[in-house]
């Protein structure tokens, strides 16, 4: 009796068992994914797999990775003297600058000095840095020797791994479809930003606070938005970062979701909220010197 009863409880233990390993691959996180590691050819050098925070634990420069996290997290609240609207790097750079398509830092630290067409000449790190303090955030330029200055470039540094100069982990990119072969609509426009911005975003673009003033979504015009001369002011940024990104949890790729937005209806909401009133940018005079502006270009 005893004996059968021991191989009864057996069965069943080995019955649970199996169902909840067959359960858990619903509810387990997905593996890391590996990304290739290209060099200047194309040939793939090395694999790459994004660091868990985790990681940074006993780290040489873990106080300067983690101060760089917060600041590009919560830009706005720790650098109010350098952030002149509410936006944080972050509200562009989406998931700590880890998401594939959501404007990823993994690559920026290895990429400068790199040429840049708006300003017609190599640029650092720390430019280019900056140049979101100054536009993105209509704000001020923070000195490039301040421990805030560093402690974002150590992030930066540690997020792209031991990726040897020169190399490069290969990302999907954001595709910069032809804005301009499709006709905007923005009365079209404002009808998309109602259905499916508005409710993180504001009815008036206002963002969404919370019970601190700080911004959980960002503004999308108005006083406290990016100026005239940040990228995000022209279609041909905007809308290819909405159409991989937005609304948010709702995107092109999966495991997200799925398409939601025709081009023709990113192209729309786009000239909607891009044409919006926002801060000027007074060195907007210095931007493509010797030639002609984008056609989508605010000024």
């Amino acid at each position: 009796m005893n004996k059968l009863l021991g191989i009864s409880v057996l069965v069943v233990a080995i019955s649970v068992a199996a169902y909840m390993g067959y359960e858990s691959r619903f509810y387990d996180a997905p593996d890391a994914k590996t990304y290739d590691v290209i060099d200047a050819e194309g040939k793939v050098v090395d694999q790459f797999i994004i660091p868990k925070i985790t990681d940074v634990v006993g780290h040489k420069d873990e106080e300067a990775i983690l101060y760089g996290m917060r600041l590009l997290n919560e830009t706005a609240r720790l650098l109010p003297e350098n952030v002149g609207n509410g936006l944080n790097c972050n509200s562009c750079h989406m998931g700590q600058g880890k998401r594939e398509l959501g404007a990823p830092y993994i690559n920026t630290y290895n990429r400068y000095p790199r040429f840049n067409p708006r300003a017609q000449r190599v640029l650092d790190l720390n430019e280019r840095i900056n140049g979101c303090f100054q536009r993105s955030m209509n704000g001020k330029p923070i000195p490039i020797d301040s421990p805030e200055m560093q402690g974002m470039h150590a992030y930066m540094k540690w997020l792209g791994g031991d990726v040897a100069p020169g190399n490069t982990v290969k990302l999907t990119s954001l595709e910069f479809f032809k804005v301009g072969k499709y006709t905007a609509n923005a009365n079209n426009g404002a009808q998309v930003y109602a259905a499916q911005c508005g409710t993180c975003h504001g009815s008036d673009g206002e963002g969404i606070k919370d019970q601190f003033g700080d911004y959980i979504f960002p503004p999308l015009w108005g006083d406290d938005s990016f100026n005239i001369g940040a990228g995000m002011a022209r279609a041909s940024r905007a809308g290819a970062f909405v159409i991989h990104n937005m609304p948010l949890s709702v995107s092109r790729e999966a495991p997200l979701g799925q398409i939601t937005l025709s081009e023709q209806e990113v192209v729309d909401v786009v000239e909607y909220f891009t044409k919006k009133p926002r801060p000027d940018f007074a060195d907007k005079v210095n931007d493509w010197p010797g030639m002609d502006n984008p056609a989508d270009s605010r000024y």
